[in-house]
């Protein structure tokens, strides 16, 4: 079987027999089944676990630690796993994945990447290469994450911090509590795509008013996310930040998002304003993040995301800080899965077969 298709930028490629399929991640027999029902030409080869052991050599502890289970080792040689990158032409992985990868998969076309954020492969040789890139962009768990929005700013306007703070004392003040009623605040939204787009959805739900940004908003209010009032470009950020008791970072991280919400950007919050961060810490300028939270300009910051946070545990700053609640990169966790990756790449493996492009392609230039 022969195929051909359209890489993202427009450029076509030869045609190319149907290429093995090597998976990074364990698979449920289902998605497994789910994989090999798309064509039967495709020989799945799943080396879920295989390469544990190559990431407890190659990446940060502190990141091994976090993400690979802790009685995994790896599986066969290192020749052996050589030679399964050597015959692969699509790879499925996940997250840690080899961060040699491109330099020992000379055959690889196609990389599709299950987490949604395409930051992570910055630390590989993937990232700007020629093999084509796909994440789970949108896909990635969007409810439960916006759950963990509503679930941050219920924690400090309901004075919920107090709360826990009194009983570790066994001291209360009920005159220090200052609730907040959600409905009528306004909450902005930066980066109103899936999960952005939710979490949205879900604050409108309890009578916020909801306002975001988008690197292309919608021309027509009849395109907005459910909702929505309003969303403009990366520069009416400042402008919807007057307006905001609330913000929602759920934007991807690129060159043009590091440090995008700095001291001006805090600064141009409503007093007393609560910062949420569900994407990545490099987004937020941190030492400007304490200073505001000390300063009483801010009331408080919920970050399921730090700076260096595959390398290293929290800064005591923000640790420690009593106007700070941190979580583990636990916001799209949840009892029920409702992660549709593996929809995705069988969507995509089907228009690969066909020759139509592929959807969430990484453009490098943009940095998602």
């Amino acid at each position: 079987m022969k195929i051909g298709f359209s890489a993202h930028a427009g450029a076509e490629l030869e045609p190319d027999a149907v290429p093995n399929v090597l998976t990074l991640v364990p698979l449920s027999d289902t998605d497994r089944q789910r994989i090999e029902a798309v064509d039967p030409s495709v020989r799945l080869v799943d080396a879920g676990g295989w390469f544990d052991g190559e990431y407890r050599e190659t990446w940060p502890r502190y990141a091994v630690d976090l993400y690979v289970a802790p009685d995994s080792a790896g599986k066969a040689s290192r020749s052996e796993r050589d030679a399964l990158l050597a015959e692969a032409g699509i790879v499925l992985g996940g997250w840690p994945f080899p961060l040699d990868l491109r330099a020992r998969a000379p055959g690889l076309r196609w990389f599709h990447q299950r987490p949604a954020g395409a930051s992570n492969l910055r630390l590989g040789d993937l990232w700007g290469s020629d093999v084509i890139v796909t994440t789970s962009r949108g896909l990635a768990n969007a409810l439960p994450a916006a759950e963990y929005v509503v679930g941050g700013i219920l924690h400090f306007a309901r004075a919920f911090d107090r709360a826990a703070a009194d009983q570790a004392s066994r001291h209360v003040d009920r005159h220090a509590y200052r609730p907040w009623l959600l409905a009528g605040k306004t909450v902005c939204i930066v980066g109103a795509g899936g999960i952005g787009a939710e979490a949205g959805r879900l604050c409108a739900a309890l009578g916020m008013r909801v306002v975001g940004t988008r690197r292309r908003p919608p021309e027509d209010a009849d395109d907005r996310p459910e909702g929505f009032a309003e969303i403009g470009g990366p520069r009416d950020l400042h402008r919807l930040l007057e307006q905001s008791d609330v913000v929602a970072i759920c934007c991807q991280w690129t060159p043009e998002t590091t440090r995008l919400v700095d001291a001006a950007a805090l600064a141009a919050m409503k007093p007393g304003g609560i910062v949420i961060n569900i994407a990545r810490g490099e987004i937020v300028d941190e030492d400007a993040l304490v200073q505001a939270l000390d300063a009483g300009q801010l009331g408080g910051a919920v970050l399921d995301v730090y700076v260096g946070e595959f390398e290293h545990p929290p800064p005591e700053r923000l640790w420690a800080h009593p106007r700070i609640l941190m979580t583990p990169h636990t916001s799209t966790g949840s009892d029920v899965n409702r992660h549709r990756s593996i929809d995705l790449f069988c969507e995509n493996l089907r228009a690969w077969l066909a020759g139509r492009p592929l959807a969430n392609v990484v453009d490098w230039r943009r940095g998602y």
